[in-house]
C-alpha cells in the first residue's frame, strides 16, 4: 500500500516539528515494541500457557491474572535500560520502580496500567494497555511518589493500546489523537487513522448498570433519563454498550462517539471512586480532549485535578462534549 506511514516516521516527522524531543520519541518507540510482545503473548492464549490467575493481589487487592504480571514485567523490562526514564509506576506496584543504578537515566516519568481489563481475558474479549508520561521536575535524579502527583495537565504524552481482533494504539503528544493499527506481518504499528474526533453529542453510553443500586440519585435520574428515551426529557433514544474493559469501551467512544461512566457510589466511596487517576483517567482523558471531547469527574475538569496518591481513585465521566456538560448538569441540579 502507497503513503503508509509507520509510527517510527510519524514520530520522526512530531520532532523535525518541534513537538517531541528525541527522547520522548524513543520512550513512545520502546513502549509500542513492548506492547507488540504483550499483543503476542495475549494471541497465543491457552497456547501459551498465559490465562488463569496468578495467585496473588496487586496493591488494589486484587486478584493478578497471569497476564497482568507478564504485562507488567515486559513494561519495565523494555524501559528500565534506555536511558530516557527518570522512574515507572504501575497498577501493579505499591511504589515508584527506581531505573537500576547501572543503567542512564532519562527526563521522563512512565505510569501504566500494564493490562487494562484483564479479567476479560479467559472469555477472549479485548484488553489492553493505557500509559502516561509526565516529565521529572528539574534536579530530581532518584523520583520518589510525590514527583508523580502532576495534574494531567501537564503530560506530555498519553496513548493505550486495545489487544483485540487487530492490535491498536492511540496516541497523543498534545497535537491531535491518533490511530496506528499493527501489521503482523512487518512488526510495525502504521498510522490508520489521523486526528481523531468525537461527536460533540451522543445517544450512545457505556456504564456497568448492575451498580446501579448503588448510585446517588442524580446519577440514578440521568440514567433513567437516558432510558426513557423519545418519550423522556430527552427526546431521543440512547444504546447501552458495556464491555467491562476501559480500553475497549473509550475505543468505540473514539471511533463513534458516545460516553463512559464510572461514578463514585455507595459501593466505592470510601475509596474515593472505582478508576485510579493517574494511569486510567488521565490518559484517558488526554486522548479525549484532543479529539474533542471532554473528560470530569462530574465536578471538576478530569486534567485539573491534583493528584493525593499515586494509586488514587476518581469518578469518571467522559466522551462527547455536549453529553458530558448534560451529566455535569444532573449532578449540579441533585
Amino acid at each position: 500500500m502507497p503513503n503508509r506511514t509507520p509510527l517510527t516516521r510519524f514520530l520522526i516527522e512530531a520532532e523535525r516539528a518541534g513537538q517531541i524531543n528525541p527522547e520522548l520519541r524513543l520512550l513512545i518507540e520502546v513502549v509500542a515494541r513492548a506492547c507488540k510482545s504483550i499483543s503476542y503473548a495475549i494471541s497465543k492464549g491457552a497456547l501459551g500457557g498465559v490465562l488463569g490467575d496468578a495467585g496473588a493481589s496487586n496493591v488494589q487487592g486484587e486478584a493478578q491474572k497471569k497476564l497482568d504480571v507478564l504485562s507488567n514485567e515486559i513494561l519495565l523490562e523494555a524501559n528500565a535500560w534506555g536511558g530516557h526514564l527518570a522512574g515507572i509506576a504501575s497498577e501493579e506496584m505499591d511504589e515508584p520502580h527506581p531505573i537500576p543504578d547501572a543503567y542512564p537515566k532519562g527526563n521522563f516519568l512512565l505510569l501504566f496500567d500494564p493490562l487494562d481489563g484483564s479479567s476479560n481475558i479467559d472469555v477472549n474479549v479485548s484488553v489492553g494497555t493505557i500509559f502516561s508520561v509526565l516529565r521529572c521536575p528539574d534536579g530530581v535524579t532518584t523520583p520518589e511518589t510525590s514527583h508523580f502527583l502532576q495534574p494531567g495537565s501537564q503530560q506530555v504524552c498519553a496513548g493505550y493500546t486495545v489487544y483485540g481482533p487487530s492490535t491498536v494504539l492511540v496516541l497523543t503528544v498534545g497535537h491531535g489523537t491518533h490511530t496506528f493499527t499493527l501489521d503482523r506481518e512487518t512488526g510495525s504499528f502504521i498510522l490508520t487513522q489521523r486526528d481523531l474526533r468525537i461527536p460533540a453529542d451522543a445517544q450512545e453510553y457505556a456504564i456497568n448498570a448492575s451498580n446501579a443500586r448503588h448510585w446517588d440519585a442524580p446519577v440514578r435520574r440521568y440514567i433513567d433519563d437516558l432510558l426513557a428515551g423519545k418519550a423522556g426529557p430527552r427526546g431521543k433514544d440512547f444504546n447501552t454498550r458495556w464491555v467491562a474493559s476501559m480500553v475497549a469501551d473509550v475505543h468505540r467512544i473514539m471511533t463513534r462517539g458516545g460516553t463512559f461512566m464510572y461514578p463514585v457510589d455507595a459501593k466505592c466511596r470510601d475509596k474515593g471512586g472505582r478508576l485510579r487517576l493517574l494511569y486510567e483517567a488521565n490518559p484517558m482523558a488526554f486522548l479525549v480532549e484532543q479529539a474533542g471531547g471532554a473528560a470530569s469527574t462530574g465536578t471538576q475538569r478530569m486534567l485539573d485535578v491534583v493528584p493525593t496518591g499515586l494509586h488514587m481513585r476518581i469518578p469518571v465521566i467522559l466522551g462527547s462534549k455536549n453529553e458530558v456538560a448534560e451529566y455535569e448538569r444532573y449532578l449540579r441540579e441533585g
